[in-house]
């Protein structure tokens, strides 16, 4: 790894030699955070991936969605273009656990009621009842230990994961369940029934501008104040300080008088941050989701 390219550029989420693959059927961001941090009307940056936040982007502002990997955008395109889209890497990746998931009690008829319930009260009532068991726990444990996900993952998309990564997750599923109605959370369809959503495409999806490129690279090309907001996805998860500071010092340039970021993260280094509104996305999977100020950087 070097301060010029993200891991993401290889486009694979393990470390063997092959040809770049979609890792992402659909992006697992909860856009209503950009949508309450990004003024209407703004241009925006966005991390591409699976073309999710783009989309529910376009109808309010000018998007620019950049992606290193080329088949994940061209993927995104397609999604852009109308397709339904498919299960990438990730889902895959997925449905592998989800396989192993009765031996735990969790039939899918019993998700599936749990996924319909709207109120996080009773929703945590039946967490800790039906679902929370010691079989899921420990399960989870093993599913999410270092030596289980070093088959799967790459080393440099391990390292910045927190120990204990099982009780971490089930700690953020929780958050979620006690906060957001399980009925109206799309993420908490995917993630427990591995359903993928399809929503109509919205207005201004068609003008949306896709570009390949590393995104601290395409930054240092664009000019100065192009940008009102910078939506990061997790680009950070994985890669070095060197490539930090540099997609910092490229976003400043690159930004707006009072440009927003939005920043997210698997890790939990910046989970006591102020400006960590990770219990808001109701994705549920991230350590931290940084809303602040270019001028926070």
């Amino acid at each position: 790894m070097t301060a010029a390219v993200t891991v993401w550029e290889r486009g694979r989420l393990d470390a063997r030699v092959g040809p770049r693959q979609v890792l992402f059927g659909r992006m697992y961001e909860d856009a209503s955070i950009e949508l309450d941090a990004f003024r209407p009307g703004g241009r925006i940056f966005c991390i591409a991936s699976a073309g999710c936040t783009a989309m529910k982007l376009a109808p309010q502002h000018q998007v620019v969605a950049v992606d290193i990997n080329p088949i994940q955008l061209t993927y995104a395109q397609r999604r852009i273009d109308g397709d339904p889209g498919f299960r990438g890497r990730a889902e895959r990746i997925m449905d592998f656990f989800r396989f192993f998931a009765p031996l735990a009690g969790w039939w899918p008829s019993r998700v599936r009621a749990f996924v319909e319930l709207d109120d996080p009260a009773e929703q945590i009532e039946v967490w800790h009842r039906e679902l929370n068991t010691w079989r899921f726990r420990t399960g989870l444990d093993v599913l999410f230990s270092v030596t289980a996900l070093r088959s799967i993952y790459s080393p440099r998309l391990l390292e910045f994961l927190p120990k204990r990564l099982g009780a971490v997750m089930r700690a953020r599923m929780e958050r979620c369940f006690a906060r957001h109605p399980n009925r109206t959370n799309p993420f908490a369809r995917s993630l427990l029934l591995g359903e993928l959503t399809a929503a109509a495409l919205p207005p201004g999806a068609q003008d949306i501008q896709l570009v390949n490129a590393d995104a601290a690279d395409f930054l240092e090309q664009q000019p100065p104040g192009s940008f009102d907001g910078f939506t990061l996805s997790n680009i950070l998860d994985g890669t070095d300080e060197a490539y930090r500071q540099r997609l910092f010092a490229a976003v400043r340039r690159a930004a707006a008088p009072d440009a927003v970021t939005v920043l997210r993260s698997f890790g939990e280094t910046d989970a006591g941050s102020p400006w960590n509104r990770a219990e808001e996305d109701r994705a549920m999977l991230w350590g931290s989701v940084l809303v602040r100020p270019v001028t926070e950087l």
